[in-house]
This record gives structure tokens, C-alpha cells and sequence, in this order.
């Protein structure tokens, strides 16, 4: 793998954890203190911090000191964006059950499958 491969994989398995995507939605594009997240979210000072550290590891977040306050936001805006797009696809993938989802994309995958296997032999026949 290369470099940037690795740190890509690395910073979708930080957003992987329900608590650390959780807190990048409550940012949004603001800043927050550690005390506004500890309310909106409801997690103990102690568990939010533990996530921030990590999160700043991976370069998700920035914090910026004001005063006594460590306010955190995210390093790129646009991750918002990017999360609440993915957020639609996953709401609208689950309007359907599940079970008809997989006959139908099973269903389609064969069909392309089989059809681009026959055009494939056409050409080099």
C-alpha cells in the first residue's frame, strides 16, 4: 500500500467508530469547546477526550486555545458535506428490505455479468 493509501484507510477507520462520526456531525463547520461537545453528546469529559485524541492524531480535527478553553472544529469543512451526502445514500439504501435489495443486485449483477462475458467472447472470436 502506498503512504497515502495507508493514512486514507487509517483516517476512514477513525470515522468508523459510532461515537468519533458522532462528534465530527456536532462540530459541523462551528468550533466547539470540550464542554459544549461533553453536553450535546453526552459523553463523559474523560471519553471525549480519549476521541479527540484520536481524531487529532488522524488530522480530523484542530483545536485553537481561548483562554482556559481548547475549542476543536474540523481541519477540512467540506467533510461535512461529504459525511451528509454518504448519510442520504445509506437513508435511501435502507428504504428498501433487505432481502429484495440482495435479489435485485444479485439479479442485475448477473445479467451484466453474463451479457459483457458474451460480448467479451464475441470480440475474440
Amino acid at each position: 500500500m502506498t503512504d497515502g493509501t495507508e493514512k486514507f484507510a487509517r483516517f476512514l477507520k477513525v470515522l468508523g467508530d459510532a461515537n468519533r462520526l458522532g462528534i465530527v456531525m456536532a462540530i459541523g463547520k462551528e468550533s466547539l469547546s470540550v464542554t459544549e461537545l461533553v453536553r450535546i453528546k453526552g459523553l463523559s469529559q474523560t471519553l471525549l477526550s480519549f476521541h479527540l485524541r484520536i481524531m487529532r492524531e488522524a488530522e480530523i480535527v484542530r483545536t485553537e486555545r481561548n483562554g482556559p478553553f481548547i475549542y476543536y472544529s474540523l481541519s477540512d469543512p467540506s467533510l461535512i458535506d461529504i459525511l451528509a451526502a454518504l448519510s442520504k445514500t445509506q437513508s435511501s439504501n435502507d428504504k428498501k428490505p433487505d432481502e429484495n435489495r440482495k435479489s435485485e443486485l444479485t439479479g442485475k449483477r448477473a445479467g451484466k455479468t453474463a451479457r459483457q462475458s458474451m460480448q467479451f467472447y464475441a470480440k475474440i472470436n
